[in-house]
């Protein structure tokens, strides 16, 4: 044979081996690519980089975790947190366009598909409440000590219709106190405390790490844990995003609920993986980390268990309509 010949074989074959490589490289990108299957590469999701607004509460946690240990890298994602001062200041930052995702207490997203403002769909679980994790407080000195005594009182809240407000009202409620005669204070988290020291309020509801060190810098005095009657276990928190977003953009949303699903089983498994977060983006000290009461974290949506926020708050006329839960959650990626 001569030395041409054999020169156009190899030719050949080389380029014949280069395309099975090629395909099977290919093959192997499309596998991975499936937002159902495997972890996504930064080139096929819509967007790379997200931001999402938080509040400056321990159901944050599985986030924080979930950005330091590497899982949102992982999936091809960057996550930038936007602090929100309250739930409903999440979500206006998420209608804006300010923002991606949004973190809050499930009321402002229930309220805005109820009253039409916004169209909200329901993309990860947060929080419901766990014993002594979410409490109505009072200073040493205040002349609340029962719930009883909240009648006519003035009550810290972050904003109507919040989970500092109906929450608070749904006790009350349960307990016979009229919620017309109490004087509702608007009043951030972290600044709750001070009013509460400074004799601005008389009480307050307030969750984890603010519950915690209200009893430490003020001596703070539970006057009702927030886990019992009509709100025992109660679905705290979860993310939101309007539906327009969650249309255009499945591969982005499925990385972010897989990278939080991987979090929130980390932080349920080891409580101790989420301390050193709450003491870096909480700014709360390594003790009061060690013995805060954490809410219960979850990531998946369950539309039964969520319908029991919409069904409160028509009962407490919140809104005025009956909403379905189950039609406002978003398609839930799976490991």
């Amino acid at each position: 044979m001569s030395s041409g010949r054999v020169g156009t074989r190899r030719a050949a074959l080389g380029l014949a081996l280069t395309v099975v490589a090629a395909t099977a490289l290919t093959g192997c990108s499309a596998l991975g690519s499936d937002p159902s299957n495997a972890s996504s590469g930064g080139g096929s999701l819509e967007k790379a980089k997200i931001k999402v607004a938080i509040l400056p509460t321990v159901d944050t946690g599985p986030l924080w975790l979930a950005q330091d240990s590497g899982y949102f890298k992982a999936e091809g994602l960057e996550v930038e947190a936007v602090m929100a001062a309250s739930g409903q200041a999440a979500l206006t930052k998420v209608v804006s366009g300010e923002v991606d995702i949004a973190i809050s207490s499930y009321f402002p997203f229930f309220l805005a598909k109820s009253t039409g403002t916004a169209d909200i769909q329901l993309v990860a679980d947060a929080t419901s409440v766990s014993p002594k994790s979410v409490a109505i407080v009072a200073a040493p000195n205040s002349p609340v000590k029962t719930v009883n005594d909240l009648q006519g009182k003035r009550i810290a809240m972050t904003a109507r219709n919040t989970a500092s407000d109906l929450l608070a009202k749904s006790l009350m409620k349960d307990h016979g106190v009229p919620i017309d005669k109490v004087n509702w204070v608007q009043s951030a988290f972290p600044n709750t405390t001070a009013a509460l020291a400074g004799g601005q309020v008389d009480a307050a509801l307030l969750p984890e790490p603010f519950l915690s060190q209200a009893a430490k810098t003020l001596g703070a005095i539970p006057v009702i844990d927030v886990n019992t009657g009509a709100t025992q276990d109660f679905p705290l928190s979860g993310y939101g995003a309007v539906t327009k977003w969650v249309q255009a953009n499945p591969k982005t949303l499925a990385a972010f609920q897989r990278a939080l699903q991987k979090a929130t089983s980390d932080t349920n498994s080891d409580r101790s993986k989420i301390e050193p977060l709450l003491v870096k983006y909480a700014k709360i000290d390594g003790d009061t980390a060690k013995l805060l009461s954490l809410p219960a974290f979850s990531a998946k949506l369950d539309a039964r268990r969520l319908q029991r926020v919409p069904d409160l708050m028509l009962q407490m006329g919140a809104i005025t309509t009956k909403v379905e839960a189950a039609a406002m959650i978003a398609p839930q990626a799976t490991n």
